[in-house]
């Protein structure tokens, strides 16, 4: 054991740099992910996985021998498959609150059906500058926070929160984290 700690004690790990530079990209937009010191590192992680399908849904869980194969079915209840882009962009019971931010900030869109995309489009809703894609960006962490947060209670706690609970979720990790970050933005005002 401490052979593991003296090997282990001079490691320096660049979590920044492992999130966004890692070789064989799957997503090409995952290099564009705006690092906002004040969004928790375990977000962050969140986004990772879910940009390259490594999150353990139920189909992943599957295929790695880990959960049987009539086990598949979403947590919502919706009787779909549990993949990641099911359960973060169509689900009946999830996809709401896409919807819900959208009208929150003044714009419209339709979610792509693909993970990836859905950060690629959600991003540059508000345009291609920096502080706008830095924003939206935000909200997407958020947005994805939430629902994997509710996800997981659902399975393990058995809890449920409805949509307009998730929405003022996001609300709440957004601003905050836009306090602690320094970010400005007004609701509707678009640059």
């Amino acid at each position: 054991m401490w052979e593991c700690r003296a090997l282990l004690a001079n490691v320096t790990l660049q979590v920044y740099d492992m999130l966004t530079t890692c070789g064989n990209l799957i997503v090409d937009e995952a290099p564009n992910l705006v690092w906002h010191s004040h969004v928790p590192l375990k977000v962050y992680i969140l986004a990772w996985r879910l940009l390259r399908n490594r999150l353990p849904t139920k189909t992943n869980l599957t295929a790695r021998g880990i959960m049987v194969h009539d086990a598949l079915l979403c947590v919502s209840g919706c009787r779909e498959v549990e993949t990641v882009q099911h359960l973060f962009v169509s689900c009946p019971i999830f996809r709401d609150l896409w919807q819900h931010v959208r009208a929150w900030i003044g714009v419209n869109g339709v979610d792509p059906f693909d993970i990836a995309d859905h950060f690629a489009q959600f991003s540059y809703l508000l345009g291609h500058a920096t502080k706008n894609r830095s924003f939206m960006q935000l909200l997407w962490l958020a947005c994805v926070w939430v629902l994997c947060t509710e996800r997981n209670n659902k399975q393990f706690n058995n809890t449920e929160n409805i949509i307009h609970q998730l929405f003022e979720k996001v609300q709440i990790h957004s601003f905050w984290w836009m306090e602690t970050a320094n970010i400005v933005y007004e609701f509707g005002v678009h640059n």
